[in-house]
């Protein structure tokens, strides 16, 4: 699993037949601090997440199975991220 920061959407209204018509992000990959390596992906969203938000994802087979096995998918929003905290202290708190 991944973090990553939504930083917008992506409207494709032609896809594969077997992707879903789920919500594309735009998400902003984070490292293990919670700051951004500058890469960024689309991924399916499963769940519901907005701009701004910090998600999990799940990459490859994982992602795929999320709908199901013969899903064309690599990456998917699989949580909406409450808080992130570690000994060094809060990264990430919605409140």
């Amino acid at each position: 699993m991944e973090l990553a920061r939504v930083v917008g959407q992506v409207v494709a209204t032609v896809r594969s037949k077997g992707l879903p018509h789920n919500s594309l992000l735009l998400v902003d990959m984070l490292d293990h601090e919670g700051n951004s390596t500058g890469r960024r992906e689309v991924a399916l969203d499963t769940i519901g997440a907005g701009e701004g938000e910090w998600v999990i994802l799940v990459r490859g087979s994982a992602a795929s199975r999320v709908c199901s096995p013969e899903t064309p998918l690599d990456l998917a929003v699989v949580g909406i991220v409450d808080q992130v905290s570690s000994r060094a202290g809060t990264m990430y708190s919605k409140n």
